[in-house]
């Protein structure tokens, strides 16, 4: 019998302290996102082209998964396998404000392309980056989530000092 468990079944283990860390790691990935692509309206940041259709549901969908993926780390240390799956996670929700930000107010995007190469070349590509994005978040996710119950390492027992004769 396999240690891994389903999504499903792992979810139904968490405790309200990882729910709680869940959903305001979600609100907090929205928030951190949403303001400087200005998917929030405030008066710090502004677009020059409009959000796409599919940027709303992108950013909904990322900071869900973020929110879940860093419940993963609440009262669990990761074993020494899942190394690594933390860089995934964080690549995710990066990649994920560079495909909902508006293509032209990116500052990397117009020193490396210019406006019209950033309408033309990086305007395209968003898209993909969020399909990606959301394709890190959830394979990071799904993985934390199956396999913190494996058996962990055995930990290094402490050595006692003892004097030495010499």
């Amino acid at each position: 019998m396999s240690s891994r468990v389903s999504v499903t079944s792992a979810l139904l283990q968490w405790s309200g302290r990882r729910w709680r860390a869940a959903i305001a790691a979600a609100i907090l990935t929205y928030l951190v996102i949403a303001v400087p692509t200005d998917l929030i309206d405030t008066p710090l940041f502004s677009r020059e082209i409009p959000p796409t259709w599919w940027s709303f549901p992108v950013l909904g969908i990322t900071a869900a998964l973020t929110g879940l993926l860093v419940a993963t780390y609440v009262a669990r240390a990761p074993a020494p396998a899942d190394e690594g799956h933390e860089r995934f996670g964080v690549a995710g929700t990066v990649v994920s404000f560079f495909a909902v930000g508006c293509p032209v107010c990116n500052k990397l995007v117009l020193v490396a392309l210019g406006s019209s190469g950033a309408v033309q070349y990086f305007e395209p590509l968003q898209p993909l980056l969020a399909i990606g994005s959301i394709g890190l978040l959830l394979w990071a996710f799904v993985t934390r989530a199956t396999s913190e119950n494996q058996c962990p390492a055995p930990r290094a027992r402490t050595a006692t000092a003892t004097p030495s004769d010499g």
